[in-house]
């Protein structure tokens, strides 16, 4: 494995995540709008972007945030490096680059996502008819990786996919509950409150994880109850626990691939026993910001160094 394609199926794989992690968070605001659950007068659109860390790079375009010009920019516009489009057409790019490296399923299945949204995406979408266009960003990815999964060798080209997708997703949720906390909360105020109740129900919507909450815990809602269970609950696949023990378990099977122990594995190794000494007491104990704003820059100190070990994977 050249290091060249180990970081084209490392960013092929962010990149898919990116894109399907964008249209999750433009439903969730959309949810927002629809429900007006914020009676304050703050803007969900806004919101949305800060949360994606796109907002900006949105004011450098636009004057205001209206829903047309918020679901143009994170769905179609080519200037946004995030959007939908340019995340889908990023990760088919280096999927051509990999693409010897890649079972003839998953190719197909890549370029079958990047055709469906170009020509779903080659209009202006109306809210009308957003639901449908999310479902479908959601859909065609869900497919590439259904046939990672069904048809790749549980090899060195598989761990650097999975290495791309959980690092973006670890990132992903990190963000989603850092802004939530300090952006889409009007004020410490409403803490506890039923609005405040109702946006961390949007969170968890947002990444599909709304019911299993609620198996789990019944219809009690509360900020440390959903704190817990999106941080260091290891059954939920979009957990920062789940995202950080399938990150040390792919860098491991990289180590028996090569025999070579890498500074990617320290961090990784760090940052598990960090979540494993973990509770909810602690982390809101040490505030919340401070804990997943840390968690961040983890996160992005791990993928450079998982970049930077490239270079020993040949």
């Amino acid at each position: 494995m050249l290091g060249k394609n180990a970081g084209g199926l490392f960013w092929m794989f962010r990149y898919l995540e990116r894109a399907e992690n964008t249209a999750r968070l433009l439903e969730a605001g959309w949810y927002i709008a629809l429900t007006h659950v914020n009676d304050d007068g703050s803007n969900e659109w806004e919101s949305i972007l800060t949360t994606a860390g796109m907002n900006a790079t949105f004011l450098e375009k636009n004057d205001s945030y209206d829903a047309p010009s918020v679901i143009n920019f994170l769905l179609r516009d080519r200037s946004n490096p995030s959007s939908v489009m340019s995340a889908i057409e990023a990760a088919r790019s280096n999927a051509r680059m990999v693409r010897t490296a890649l079972s003839g399923e998953v190719w197909e299945a890549v370029n079958e996502c990047w055709m469906d949204l170009k020509a779903a995406l080659a209009r202006p979408v109306t809210e009308r008819n957003l639901h449908e266009t999310l479902t479908l960003v959601r859909n065609r990815t869900s497919v590439v990786r259904g046939a990672l999964h069904g048809t790749m060798l549980r090899n060195d080209i598989y761990a650097f996919s999975r290495l791309g997708t959980f690092i973006e997703r670890a990132d992903n949720t990190a963000r989603i509950l850092d802004v939530k906390y300090y952006v889409l909360l009007p004020s410490a105020s409403f803490v506890g409150s039923s609005m405040d109740n109702v946006q961390w129900e949007v969170i968890l919507r947002s990444v599909s994880a709304e019911r299993s909450y609620h198996w789990l815990n019944g219809g009690e809602v509360t900020p440390q109850g959903i704190a817990e269970f999106l941080i260091l609950d290891k059954r939920v696949p979009r957990s920062l626990a789940f995202c950080y023990l399938k990150i040390g378990q792919y860098l491991d099977l990289l180590e028996e691939e090569y025999g070579i122990r890498q500074d990617s594995q320290v961090q990784a190794s760090r940052i598990c026993a960090r979540l494993d000494k973990a509770t909810v007491e602690s982390i809101f104990d040490e505030g919340l910001h401070e804990f997943l704003s840390a968690l961040i820059a983890d996160t992005g100190t791990l993928s450079h160094h998982i970049e930077t070990d490239f270079r020993f994977y040949g």
